[in-house]
């Protein structure tokens, strides 16, 4: 690992230990609801006001595939309760999906993960899934929708549309293989503060298709030509970095673009860095290839 690369982690490291900026309502956390409220309705007023966010769909699907992807519904599990929210997860997947499938987004116009989804309430028929707070996982209704962000946002940037907002996890709870990049590469979402939106920069519209089989979710970007651009996500840096008794993962993601067949360009996308919450045991670092370094490995480029 260079210097150039230590010093990035080591700031992500002090940040998310000593943040320079505290939240307003750490310090007053009786004033939590009330501002996330504010900030919901100021954002609800924002999306109403922008004539570029749409919400339409188109009952038949346009021809060409630009983009697709599955995933797999359940892991193996063997404590009752997280079966349980396991379930509940595709139960309000099915219910959000349901709305997405066929939404079309036209040149120019904007994807709003919320504006097409609206609250996952009680009422709507959502559910008790599994939802992160801070760095704590809970119960909470409409759990699991960051599950079908993370899968959208995916599918997405392996197409021509501009990421206009996205938003990683703070933690990571699942330990993932190498080859799996999406998992960590997610896009946290919590109801009308914390979106996924996209604006369609390609020529032509494109269309959603979700759908479900006994074991996956399954889903489709069309548009109505095809496309001459290809677009590969890779991996680069990827390391866990211990330091005490806490474990960090850091990444950055990369889109290879191809057009005509031929190399156009390499553009970096993002970069992650979480705390992770599973154990990091010497078989799946092995089995995976994975860099693990002391954090004291890193600071040491400071002395030289």
């Amino acid at each position: 690992m260079d210097d150039l690369l230590k010093q990035k982690i080591i700031k992500h490291i002090l940040n998310y230990e000593s943040p320079k900026r505290t939240a307003f309502t750490s310090k007053f956390p009786f004033l939590k609801e009330p501002v996330i409220f504010f900030r919901c309705l100021l954002k609800s007023i924002q999306n109403i006001l922008n004539f570029k966010i749409e919400n339409k769909k188109k009952n038949d699907y346009y021809k060409h595939i630009i983009a697709d992807y599955k995933i797999t519904l359940r892991k193996k599990l063997t404590d009752d309760d997280a079966l349980e929210l396991q379930e509940n997860k595709i139960i309000n997947m099915k219910i959000a999906a349901e709305k997405l499938n066929r939404i079309l987004i036209e040149p120019g116009k904007i994807f709003s993960f919320w504006n097409v989804i609206g609250n996952p309430s009680y009422k709507s028929g959502y559910t008790d899934g599994r939802v992160y707070s801070n760095v704590n996982v809970v119960k909470g209704v409409g759990g699991g929708l960051c599950q079908l962000s993370t899968f959208l946002y995916w599918m997405f940037l392996h197409t021509p549309v501009k990421i206009l907002e996205r938003h990683p996890h703070s933690i990571d709870v699942n330990p993932s293989s190498k080859e799996n990049i999406s998992s960590r590469s997610g896009a946290t979402v919590l109801f009308n503060f914390i979106d996924l939106k996209i604006k369609n920069n390609f020529d032509y519209p494109i269309q959603l298709k979700l759908w479900f089989t006994e074991n996956y979710l399954e889903g489709q970007i069309l548009s109505v030509e095809k496309m001459k651009k290809t677009f590969s996500i890779i991996e680069k840096n990827h390391c866990f970095i211990k330091k005490g008794d806490k474990v960090y993962q850091y990444n950055e993601i990369y889109r290879e673009i191809t057009e005509d067949s031929k190399p156009a360009k390499t553009e970096r996308i993002i970069t992650n860095f979480y705390q992770v919450l599973y154990e990091l045991n010497d078989e799946y670092v092995r089995e995976n290839g994975y860099k693990v370094f002391e954090y004291s490995e890193l600071i040491s480029c400071k002395t030289h």
